[in-house]
């Protein structure tokens, strides 16, 4: 099985893979949550729609969307 789009092209948008879950999961559950606002159903799943978003090289993050916090 063969992922589409490669992960190399994903991972040039966001270089951690841990990241690269976390913010494809974050957006599927945006767009998931506009289509139930909307009342409309497609046929692409959310997390094919944000995949493809990364791949595009339309979802990006920065330092500021990361936060850190530490535990002793």
């Amino acid at each position: 099985m063969m992922l589409y789009p490669a992960m190399n092209k994903l991972t040039a948008n966001i270089p951690n893979r841990y990241l690269l879950v976390n913010v494809v999961a974050r957006r599927a559950r945006q767009i998931a949550q506009q289509e139930e606002k909307a009342e409309e159903k497609t046929d692409v799943k959310p997390v094919t729609l944000a995949i493809q978003e990364v791949a595009d090289g339309k979802l990006s993050v920065t330092a500021a969307d990361i936060t850190i916090t530490n535990v002793e």
